[in-house]
């Protein structure tokens, strides 16, 4: 166990209860004692961090290490300072992480190629209107031209954005034109996706670049090619393939598992497998397959963002977030978990040794040792696809005893920014204004994007949900993707009404006249180039000044545990968002025998926002994470002039609720009419 303050051991194993706030997860850890199971809570306790390696001030980048720079002046063999390790090491977290992002792009590019050319079976283009869009954005002439021709000449400009050596991205032109003109300034606009990646990595060698601002700006250069080039593809690919998010009713938690069908978990990443197996899962021949082995047919759920992929397109239920992967099999009742790529705990297959559970790896990239490996093809996705199923119905007989916990929660899911410019204003008047004046009028304070893992290390779902319960009521709207998504629906806050009697009065307003709630599903953690453009829109819009950095907007990632993680926050910077990440700063010394080393941290906090109006900050507790975040959106209200938030303005236009307990209270004094309607509003 460590103490997230000192990272040193702490001298008891957490309960269950002291692990997660899910009593779906509380339920699966108690059984997982019992049997005397470890999960990544318990090895998480048993294994403490090195407190220098956390830090950044541990360099293994040469044969004359590892050095381990843990004294005021020392150097590594070869000269290297602390601040230079730790802007190596910074940088090539990014560049690993907007590899994986980006990689994802190039495969999604390359699956729109093939579907163009009539070489993927099973898949089709489903969003005709967005490829059109997004064609005429880069110039591909549209007018008389097949969906299919379209495709194939978008998917060889996309293609081309991992190998270019020179010139600009093609997506940094859908970034606002002010912020264009400062990357340029700046030369941070990227060139090629993997020409950034790979000279982060060259920069990083021994002997090679030793200059931490100079380090830092390659750093925000390779993470722009992952948000503003591999993830941007990603998510346009998807939508074109697949279609593009709308809000749909769905599930999410343990308890979305059945227990007399096949139940078949899809994790990772890629939506290429998942949608198929959807698609086949829905196969008369499949279901009869299933009803023969004795099941009632088959049940698909999703575990990290592949559930989210799913979840908002199909609405196919999310058996839960990246820490419930370990507690699905402990219950049990899975058949298989089919995996792809990214987030994929190796412990899952010694786990499944345990249970009847089969670990299906499917992807040319990720195999793991002992797990039954079926490569997918999208040359025969459909077909592959069915074999998977008819695995696991074929394992349905071997089941032992079962235990489901008995905890899920609708969500609505599916807020694309293309459904969020549409509800605002529907087929009359789509349009980001009526957003914008909710922001200026001050009915929503402002806007947070809470987005990111989880981490065995900090108390699962605790901080993504305390602090979105915290804003809600301090009227900020709130956009999720990923993990963070998964957490607040299991705790209804993505279900209209099941949260509006937790939310500020002037947001419960815009949430009832429009019919969303209050927290907004945006995606998989790769779709937050969807807030990105939802920021660019609402720049566009006007009112709210004329770049990102204006907006009273704030970007969060409360228990982030991936290089994606920093990749993500770094990109978002370098946008103009000013971000804050929960848990410990890996750029920053602490301790008895660390040195205080702050020029790396002050770079990514001061540096940055001097540079790009924005700041990036780690800290231990929400509590602080939440006091900022409404400071910051203050002070970019004030900046544009629009009036002081005031929740006692609202409320009264409109809401029946609100009027009815109004007039029940009478002519009572200002201050107790207040306390009644509003309550305590907190002083943060």
């Amino acid at each position: 166990m460590v103490d997230e303050k000192t990272r040193t051991p702490r001298n008891k194993r957490r309960t269950p209860e002291e692990s997660s706030i899910d009593p779906a997860a509380i339920e699966m850890l108690t059984r997982a004692d019992l049997m005397g199971i470890g999960t990544a809570f318990s090895r998480a306790d048993g294994l403490a961090p090195c407190n220098i390696g956390a830090v950044g001030m541990c360099c293994s980048l040469c044969a004359m290490g590892p050095c381990r720079l843990t004294k005021d002046g020392i150097t590594g063999v070869c000269g290297a300072t602390i601040d230079t390790v730790q802007s190596r090491n910074f940088i090539r977290s990014v560049a690993a992480g907007s590899a994986a992002h980006s990689d994802h792009g190039r495969d999604m590019a390359f699956t729109l190629k093939a579907v163009a050319n009539g070489e993927a079976e099973g898949y089709r283009i489903q969003d005709i209107a967005k490829l059109r869009n997004i064609a005429a954005e880069y110039d591909i002439p549209i007018k008389d031209r097949a969906p299919e021709e379209i495709a194939n000449e978008l998917a060889d400009l996309y293609i081309a954005q991992f190998g270019q050596q020179r010139g600009a991205l093609a997506p940094i032109r859908r970034a606002p034109e002010k912020r264009r003109k400062l990357w340029e300034e700046l030369g941070v606009i990227p060139r090629g996706v993997d020409r950034e990646v790979v000279e982060a990595l060259h920069r990083t060698h021994m002997g090679d670049d030793q200059e931490t601002e100079h380090l830092m700006h390659h750093a925000v250069r390779t993470a722009l090619a992952d948000g503003w080039g591999g993830s941007m593809i990603a998510t346009d690919v998807s939508d074109i393939l697949f279609g593009t998010p709308a809000p749909v009713l769905g599930e999410a938690n343990l308890g979305v598992l059945k227990d007399d069908m096949v139940n078949v978990v899809v994790h990772g990443h890629e939506p290429t497998l998942s949608q198929m197996v959807v698609a086949a899962s829905q196969d008369p021949e499949i279901i009869a397959y299933a009803k023969a082995a004795g099941a009632e047919g088959i049940s698909l759920s999703g575990i990290c963002c592949t559930a989210n992929e799913i979840l908002m397109r199909q609405g196919i239920p999310a058996a839960g977030n990246f820490l419930q992967q370990e507690l699905a099999i402990l219950t049990g009742a899975v058949e298989a978990m089919v995996v792809d790529v990214q987030c994929i705990m190796q412990a899952l297959v010694t786990l499944a040794e345990r249970f009847h559970t089969k670990i299906i790896t499917t992807s040319p990239k990720v195999r793991i040792k002992d797990a039954t490996h079926v490569e997918f093809d999208e040359r025969h996705a459909l077909t592959i696809a069915k074999d998977i199923l008819k695995t696991a119905i074929d394992n349905y007989e071997n089941r032992g005893e079962i235990q489901i916990p008995d905890y899920k929660n609708s969500l609505v899911p599916g807020f694309s920014h293309e459904y969020i410019n549409y509800m605002l204003g529907g087929s009359y008047r789509a349009s980001f204004r009526p957003l914008n004046d909710a922001i200026m009028s001050g009915r929503i304070r402002g806007v947070a994007a809470i987005v990111g893992c989880t981490n065995p290390r900090i108390q699962h779902d605790s901080h993504h949900t305390a602090i979105t319960e915290a804003l809600l009521k301090q009227d900020v709207l709130v956009v999720e993707t990923g993990c963070s998504a998964i957490a607040s629906a299991k705790l209804g806050f993505l279900l209209g009404d099941a949260a509006l009697d937790r939310v500020g009065p002037g947001l419960r307003e815009v949430c009832e006249t429009i019919g969303i709630p209050p927290v907004l599903h945006m995606g998989s953690c790769v779709d937050n180039t969807r807030i990105l453009t939802v920021l660019t829109q609402m720049v566009a819009e006007g009112g709210l000044g004329d770049d990102i950095d204006q907006l009273p907007a704030v970007g969060l990632a409360p228990e982030w545990m991936s290089e994606k993680a920093l990749s993500i926050a770094t990109y978002c910077v370098a946008s103009g968002a000013y971000v804050m990440m929960g848990g410990y700063n890996p750029v920053e010394g602490r301790g008895d025998k660390v040195p205080d080393s702050v020029l790396v941290s002050a770079h990514i906090s001061d540096g940055w926002e001097e540079m790009y109006g924005a700041r990036l900050e780690f800290l231990d507790d929400p509590q602080e994470m939440i006091r900022r975040t409404l400071n910051h959106i203050d002070a970019k209200r004030a900046a544009l002039g629009l009036p002081e938030y005031d929740p006692t303005q609202f409320g009264h236009s409109g809401d029946a609720r609100f009027n009815e307990m109004e007039e029940a209270i009478g002519e009572a004094p200002l201050e107790e009419r207040r306390a009644a309607l509003y309550g305590q509003v907190p002083t943060i």
